[in-house]
């Protein structure tokens, strides 16, 4: 008697239906997995960015000031790359009017940025820290030069009269004032910190304001982001949103001076 045996397997429809469903539950991960990541990325830039807060006090512990930002456009491995941009005993500045300050190496229009504040690229090699945020971009760093310049002799200025003045010791005072103001908003926002020594601002995932490592910079920053990268005094620092996804963070007078007095660098 012959026997046929059958042999079952899947239909054509039901691999497709099989596929779909893998395709719909790897779908479903993906934005999470890009979400975990983000937050992993932000996690990472906020622990630089204290340590980068850390530094610069160190920095100011060891050498009674702050330093002057490096130059944004300088590309990684190029001579100055990372290090002070300074002219005599002042931060370096590119010409301009007011507050409108860019750090600058050389050139036809490089002055000094005596009594004012100049932006620039947080110098990482000058401190030994990373060059870069979580998103491969480059810090952008302002200071008041109040609290940049050379310690040698007090004619340089502190922005206040102090009795004595710092000769030898510090570059600022205890009434020297901080220049840089941070507001919830562009317009419109409260005050958040007001008359700061420094800022770091990390620009976030879009990257919008932000110098590259081969030393460009990614265009575009409007709003909010705007201030973080015009070159002025005024800085925004709010909740991440659709629009806003700027970390910003700044050095306080208050535990700076604290930290300077408790190293005898001040009175």
């Amino acid at each position: 008697m012959l026997v046929i045996k059958s042999h079952s397997g899947f239909t054509l429809v039901e691999i497709a239906v099989v596929m779909m469903i893998i395709a719909l539950l790897l779908g479903g991960l993906v934005p999470t997995l890009s979400t975990q990541m983000e937050s992993q990325r932000i996690k990472e830039t906020l622990s630089q960015m204290d340590e980068i807060n850390q530094a610069l006090i160190g920095f100011a512990l060891v050498n009674g000031r702050l330093p002057c930002p490096a130059q944004s456009t300088i590309a990684s491995g190029q001579t100055n790359a990372g290090l002070e941009a300074s002219m005599g005993s002042y931060c370096a500045c590119q010409t301009s009017t007011g507050s409108n300050k860019t750090i600058a190496y050389a050139g036809a229009g490089k002055v000094t940025c005596a009594d004012s504040s100049v932006t620039g690229v947080l110098p990482w090699a000058a401190l030994g820290l990373k060059e870069t945020d979580a998103w491969e971009r480059r810090y952008t760093y302002r200071v008041t030069t109040y609290f940049s310049d050379t310690v040698a002799s007090a004619t340089y200025g502190t922005g206040c009269s102090p009795t004595p003045a710092p000769v030898g010791v510090s570059s600022f005072a205890l009434c020297s004032p901080g220049i840089a103001d941070i507001s919830s908003a562009a317009s419109g926002g409260t005050t958040v910190a007001s008359n700061m020594p420094a800022v770091i601002i990390s620009h976030g995932k879009n990257g919008l304001g932000a110098y590259l490592t081969d030393g460009t910079q990614i265009s575009g920053a409007s709003g909010d982001e705007a201030e973080n990268s015009d070159n002025d005094n005024a800085f925004v620092s709010h909740e991440l949103t659709t629009a806003y996804d700027d970390l910003v963070a700044w050095i306080s007078p208050n535990i700076l001076i604290n930290r300077m007095v408790t190293a005898g660098k001040l009175p």
